[in-house]
């Protein structure tokens, strides 16, 4: 024999015999743990006072192995004298089958409802398939013991054997069967939603996260908040969780986080000081990326897969167009009972405006339609300032902070009581970047310098990446334009100004616009698709034209604003957005059902939606294609680092297998 083969040999046998051990070890395990349930047993017996005199003479209560050939295993002497006590003292069985099965017994109230194995998914699948396996000849008896051996193998290892009276074997299979049915049964009801309760669950995702000031971060966590106000569904907010060095490009003043649970406190702080009530919804973190180019975070992996199957009921996916460029996972519409999208941006506007932008804006436009086609059910644009998206509906569903109606409702007392509330004349506030109304401004007041008052000048508030550019530009054309640090909308040194100025045609619904009226001063703003909502308010006041908008800023400098009236403070607010959003979106009725729905991963898909959703789930697997498109690099999967940040599997552990 060759001393290959002698080697192969030698290991061969030292893999059997370290096997043998294990089973070996296993076993004496298993033995020691039947003794301590039967010593378990005798000491239960004795808490219920039997008397000695009560058992029948020669029955012996031991738990042992037989030996071989041995027909009743494990529990053969135990079964049988537990029998003949039984019929003793039957009283007294009662109780000891009671405690030992509450003791075995899963609490009621557990939700930690082990999954099915693979064992028992095989004996429910021949369980099911019983027909079709009697025309096939497999006699009904055969299946009967494939499923006793399967589910028996995996009972064992869950819990004490049951204890029974030795039946006929077709009323223990029976038995067995129901125990199968009751096991799928429970695993069923665990990843539903308990509508019993009167409560669902409605998760909201967005593409940001305070401290980042923008509408996308602000907006989702004021929704959240009073959405969970009524406590008649969970909410659930989820929002990017950036590493530290993403933190530092976007985060202002420097502000970092070590750990989620940092940021969480930040946010619920600032939330709370701005609502005046105590929030009772759950914050949840998933990976993210921050694109520079695009001044946006990018989710990194699986979005959905951060809310848990038995809480996915309803989402809110604020931006879907934004969350969905790149997504690679489960579809939304799958794994939700109603998916509703909420557009904030219009980012065709934005993309037109950068090289190549109409046909970048071509592109982005169509890929837009596919997946809130694919990936929502209901779609809410905030203005007709947005793309046309299949779905979808026009309603306002934002709000505005309850302190900015406070501060106008504090204004309109102090002028009724003859004090001068505005003794300051016009300004403009926003984030300092070209996009945001910045050009627009500077060609108005460059061209209207003659007509314009000559005492009128303006003060800018803003910081950004443009702010340098846009100062010298100002500076070039010699206007009267005072640039000021940003600060909050609500600081008392902004209460005095009597006009705000909002010349950007970008925006979808601008907050600020909103934030001003609310406080009771004069805005003037574009006739645009963005500001139809505020055309209700007497003190809007909207210009087509160069020569329009020099009319209505001479109107504003030299007249008074109007009180707001109850309603027009209350269609502001956002209890009244609230109320917009659930009528809107449907969830008004969804929620006020009784019934249970089914998900929509067991009714048919629609073939065209679905088709879509696959198509782009194989394009955004292909990390060629995501960089040819845009992507950031490395955003399919999340990375090591946030793997640590957010206590999660390795992306090699969650993710073993790459490709489409």
């Amino acid at each position: 024999m060759k001393p290959e083969s002698c080697d192969s040999m030698t290991g061969a046998m030292s893999f059997i015999s370290k096997g043998w051990r294990e089973v070996k070890d296993s076993t004496e395990a298993d033995i020691r743990l039947m003794k301590h349930r039967a010593n378990s047993f005798q000491t239960l017996a004795s808490y219920y006072f039997v008397p000695v005199s009560d058992f029948t003479p020669g029955v012996k209560l031991r738990v042992g192995v037989k030996k071989a050939g041995g027909r009743e295993g494990y529990f053969g002497d135990f079964k049988v004298g537990l029998k003949k006590l039984e019929r003793k003292n039957s009283e007294f069985m009662v109780k000891v089958k009671s405690s030992l099965k509450s003791i075995c017994k899963e609490p009621d109230n557990s939700k930690d409802i082990p999954p099915l194995d693979f064992p028992e998914l095989v004996a429910y699948l021949v369980r099911q398939s019983g027909p079709l396996l009697d025309q096939l000849g497999v006699k009904k008896d055969v299946s009967d013991k494939i499923i006793q051996s399967l589910y028996t193998k995996r009972k064992n290892q869950l819990m004490l054997t049951p204890i029974r009276s030795r039946e006929s074997y077709s009323h223990e299979n029976d038995t067995l069967i129901e125990d199968l049915d009751t096991r799928i049964a429970s695993v069923i009801h665990s990843t539903r939603h308990d509508h019993e309760s009167g409560k669902r669950h409605v998760a909201i995702v967005t593409t940001a996260s305070l401290p980042w000031m923008t509408g996308t971060a602000v907006n989702p966590l004021f929704r959240a908040a009073y959405l969970a106000k009524s406590r008649k569904q969970s909410i659930t907010l989820l929002v990017p969780w950036l590493t530290r060095k993403d933190q530092e490009l976007v985060y202002p003043n420097n502000i970092t986080f070590t750990s989620p649970e940092e940021q969480e406190v930040y946010i619920r702080s600032w939330l709370e000081e701005r609502i005046g009530f105590k929030t009772d919804f759950k914050i949840s973190f998933y990976p993210g990326k921050f694109q520079k180019e695009r001044r946006s975070i990018i989710p990194a992996g699986d979005t959905s897969s951060f809310i848990s199957s038995k809480d996915a009921d309803i989402a809110i996916l604020e931006e879907p167009e934004h969350l969905n460029w790149y997504h690679h996972g489960n579809r939304w519409t799958n794994k939700f009972n109603h998916v509703v999208g909420i557009v904030h941006t219009n980012y065709l506007e934005y993309i037109k405006r950068e090289k190549n932008g109409t046909l970048q804006a071509f592109f982005v436009k169509h890929v837009n339609n596919l997946v809130t086609r694919a990936y929502c059910d209901k779609v809410l644009r905030l203005s007709a300032a947005t793309q046309d998206l299949p779905k979808s509906v026009i309603c306002n569903v934002h709000g505005v902070n309850l302190k900015f109606l406070k501060i106008g409702e504090k204004t309109a007392a102090e002028r009724e009581n003859g004090h001068q509330s505005f003794s300051k004349g016009a300004y403009f506030l926003g984030k300092m970047v070209w996009a945001k109304g910045y050009r627009e401004l500077l060609d108005l007041l460059d061209k209207q310098k003659v007509n314009l008052n000559s005492a009128f000048k303006i003060d800018v508030y803003g910081n950004g990446e443009d702010a340098n550019e846009v100062k010298h530009a100002a500076k070039k054309l010699k206007l009267n334009v005072n640039f000021m640090k940003g600060i909050d909308h609500a600081d008392d040194s902004l209460h005095s100004y009597k006009v705000f100025i909002n010349p950007s045609v970008s925006d979808v619904l601008c907050t600020a616009t909103a934030e001003a009226l609310a406080m009771g001063k004069f805005v003037v703003c574009a006739d645009h698709p963005s500001n139809d909502f505020f055309r209700s308010f007497p003190n809007c006041l909207t210009y087509n034209s160069p020569q329009d908008f020099v009319e209505k800023v001479n109107l504003a400098m030299t007249n008074e604003p109007h009180p707001l009236t109850s309603d027009q403070r209350f269609s502001l607010s956002w209890e009244a957005a609230t109320q917009r959003f659930m009528e809107y979106s449907d969830l008004d009725k969804i929620l006020n059902k009784t019934s249970r729905l089914t998900r929509k991963s067991n009714s048919v898909p629609d073939l065209i939606d679905g088709t879509l959703a696959f198509a782009h789930y194989c394009f955004t697997g292909n990390e060629f294609l995501r960089l040819c498109t845009g992507a950031v690099p490395g955003t399919r999967d999340y990375n090591m680092q946030h793997s640590s940040d957010l206590r999660l599997l390795p992306p090699c552990v969650e993710k073993p297998i790459y490709g489409w």
